[in-house]
């Protein structure tokens, strides 16, 4: 509903005389007037760019059309409406309050799209818009999901044409790097490195990190230097590992291309690696010298363990990055409404939408990929060299994952954000194209969530398995929306190379050392200790020290059949410790032929093989320190209500939902650690009452299925359908009852 959403919707008439006042223009005097006082607490380096009073930010409720005065202003960082009313208490002391951005603030890189309202019609506007003309009305649709609606009919004309401008050129244009709020914020805030340490997360940006996570997974490859100027490849880490075959002349031949890079090893002692794919070439000298390089780096990998290796090109089995960002377009779609009435229109065939966008079988695509290879290091003990084109996406998603599923130390907080930095910031996967927040023309058919996709892979086996995990639900959806926040350098830039350059060049005259950012990692620069809380998950299964690692399963030192023909086993009785050489080569040369021995077969035959391993494994006790494994089956995967749901009233369980069950766990949590803290200090009776009182005003506190990013305001709100839309739908409903969907309106 594109008219202005207050009374009549119209701009006041001027009146005819100039000594009659009227009782409109007077509050809006009023209104000026305090307004002129009212900013935002600006951030180090932050600068107003524009301004216009008063604006009326409305609801998209259609039905009771409410809606508050204040100002817009529009800065190098954000685009912010401050309300002309007072704050109420309970958003004064809201207890999970972002200390960079407030609820009505909008990071300029994370605004998606914008819409004019131009006589009751909506348009889209695009960067280089007609600069004479300004709408009415404009929608400004976010990457985290929310919607806001300003009119701008209440401003004068001059005001409202400039704040309109401003919005447009400063979101939608393209821009540098510097002109970024990361350089101005970096230059004026001096870095708190001791909380970037609390959970300590390892940058992998040192030799002694790489070397102690080899030595922690019992690797068997080898640690590169040599790449620390960035001299071998720019497309390289700094440091990193690669198959102990592999020489130097190797790394410089492609340009940091066709190198499989270590990711982590198995106990069994077979590895997982990646690798950038190189180009197909036609047939002549430089085929050759690339079949030449292929074979020796599959060789170099094979004899990490036992000679085995099972390769798999990702872009021949799953989604492309076009696919990617085309799928979860349509998926975003059905979370930005604009009323009341659209909502109820798609929950009419709500699950076959969201299947229909294509998105959760996305989720279900790489889980399933991640299976398979892990079904390769635990069951087959061979080694995985995963590849695609520039092995930063996918190789990403799938690496990440398959370690999540084996490694308990990378379901903590601290290697969970450890493991991010190994695999995607370290790993050069580019976060600058991918996310695309210099808004260039050039870039985007590169944009995708890539990383907002193994988020949600990473949350699918999080529902799964809860006490598995020590970080909760809250901690992934901040996580999301953090990555559309212009501050952190952990997803400012497309490769450690990338980071390092910008950082050099943005020296000014006389200073000794580079810009420094702050990474996501300190999470101090966002939230406060008592906010930060919300992160832990009150059921994770934490292993006491007492507990004694699970035992090893006992395997047989040689399972080559696994892997290779059995024709190609054949000893002597000289050869007891170990190959000779003529049978040596004869298991390279059949490696070379056999490598996609298994990942070849039909589509159904692989389908058939991991379903089988799946219920293997699901007959073994459940260990949550141990191997875990998705469910894929029919509706195991869900939508992640928390982040796509949570700014959408209508789909809100007031004083319900599982986070409020969270929540009431932790409070109950903190509630036994503080009386047994009690008890150990055998603190008085009157201390232990107070502290009784205290837990429980907290476990008081009203919550909604949205919390802890929306509470409710003071007022109770049962969602229902209009009248005339219950009818519609159900005559809709009865007419064709085939088509519809089950008989539940509600939302689940």
């Amino acid at each position: 509903m594109l008219s202005t959403l207050s009374g009549s919707g119209a701009k006041p008439a001027k009146p005819s005389f100039v000594s009659y006042v009227t009782p409109e223009e007077i509050n809006q005097t009023e209104r000026e007037c305090s307004r002129k006082e009212k900013h935002p607490d600006l951030l180090p380096g932050e600068v107003i760019f524009c301004s216009a009073g008063p604006i009326l930010k409305s609801t998209k409720d259609d039905l009771f059309q409410r809606g508050v005065y204040g100002t817009l202003l529009c800065t190098n960082f954000r685009v912010s409406f401050v309300s002309d009313e007072a704050p109420s208490d309970e958003e004064a002391t809201q207890l999970f309050k972002n200390k960079l951005y407030g609820e009505n603030d909008i990071p300029l890189t994370c605004v998606d799209h914008i819409y004019g309202g131009f006589d009751d019609k909506k348009k889209l506007i695009v960067s280089g818009f007609v600069k004479n003309k300004y709408p009415s009305k404009i929608i400004v649709c976010c990457r985290d999901l929310r919607l806001f609606h300003f009119s701008l009919a209440y401003a004068k004309e001059e005001d409202a044409k400039k704040i309109f401008q401003g919005i447009v050129y400063h979101c939608l244009e393209p821009k540098s790097l510097k002109c970024v709020f990361a350089y101005s914020y970096g230059e004026k805030t001096l870095l708190n490195k001791e909380n970037q340490t609390k959970p300590k997360t390892v940058m992998f940006a040192t030799l002694e990190d790489w070397a102690q996570e080899m030595k922690r997974t019992k690797g068997n490859c080898k640690l590169v230097p040599n790449n620390a100027d960035f001299s071998v490849s720019a497309k390289l880490p700094q440091y990193f590992i690669v198959p102990t075959h592999v020489t130097e002349e190797d790394l410089t031949k492609f340009d940091g291309k066709g190198i499989p890079i270590w990711c982590w090893s198995h106990h069994s002692g077979c590895a997982l690696f990646k690798m950038a794919s190189l180009p197909l070439m036609q047939e002549d000298a430089s085929s050759q010298l690339y079949k030449s390089h292929v074979e020796g780096m599959l060789n170099a990998v094979a004899q990490t363990h036992l000679y085995s290796v099972k390769t798999e090109e990702l872009s021949d089995s799953l989604p492309t990055v076009q696919d990617i960002q085309q799928s979860y377009s349509k998926f975003k779609q059905f979370f930005l409404l604009d009323n009341t009435n659209d909502f109820w229109m798609t929950d009419v065939k709500w699950f076959s939408s969201l299947e229909g966008s294509g998105w959760l079988d996305i989720i279900r695509q790489c889980l399933a990929k991640a299976v398979e290879v892990v079904e390769c290091l635990e069951k087959e003990n061979t080694n995985v060299l995963i590849m695609e084109e520039e092995g930063s996406d996918l190789c990403c998603v799938i690496s990440s994952l398959v370690q999540l599923m084996f490694d308990p130390y990378y379901r903590t907080l601290g290697g969970f954000q450890s493991l991010i930095q190994k695999e995607w910031v370290v790993g050069g996967h580019r976060f600058l194209d991918r996310c695309n927040h210099l808004r260039q023309k050039d870039k985007e058919q590169s944009q995708a969530p890539v990383f907002l996709l193994f988020l949600e892979c990473v949350w699918q086996l999080q529902q799964q398995y809860p006490p598995a995990f020590q970080f909760s639900e809250t901690y992934l959806t901040v996580l999301s929306d953090s990555v559309d926040v212009s501050v952190f350098s952990t997803f400012l830039f497309n490769s450690p190379h990338h980071m390092a350059t910008i950082s050099k060049a943005a020296l000014e005259p006389g200073q000794r050392s580079p810009v420094s950012w702050p990474t996501v990692w300190d999470w101090s620069v966002q939230f406060d200790s008592r906010a930060q809380d919300l992160f832990i998950n009150p059921l994770y299964a934490e292993r006491s020290r007492q507990d004694k690692p699970p035992r090893k399963t006992h395997r047989p030192k040689h399972q080559r059949h696994q892997s290779l023909p059995s024709s190609a086993f054949k000893f002597s009785p000289s050869a007891k410790k170990g190959f000779l050489k003529d049978e040596t080569d004869s298991l390279k040369k059949m490696l070379r032929v056999k490598r996609l021995s298994r990942w070849m077969n039909s589509p159904d035959s692989a389908q058939a093989s991991t379903r089988e391993f799946f219920v293997a494994w699901q007959r073994r006790p459940l260990d949550y320190h141990g191997l875990l494994l998705p469910c894929l089956e029919g509706p195991t995967l869900r939508l992640w209500s928390q982040r796509y749901l949570r700014w959408i009233p209508e789909a809100q369980i007031f004083g319900g939902g599982s986070i409020t069950i969270m929540k009431k766990l932790a409070d109950l949590l903190a509630e036994v650690q503080d009386l047994r803290g009690n008890l150990d200090r055998r603190a008085c009776r009157a201390d232990f009452n107070h502290q009784g009182v205290v837990a429980r005003a907290k476990s008081s506190i009203q919550l909604s299925s949205a919390f802890p990013f929306t509470m409710p305001r003071g007022r109770s709100f049962k969602p229902a359908i209009p009248t005339r839309q219950l009818r519609s739908l159900i005559m809709d409903d009865l007419a064709d009852q085939d088509d519809e969907e089950p008989e539940n309106l509600g939302v689940v």
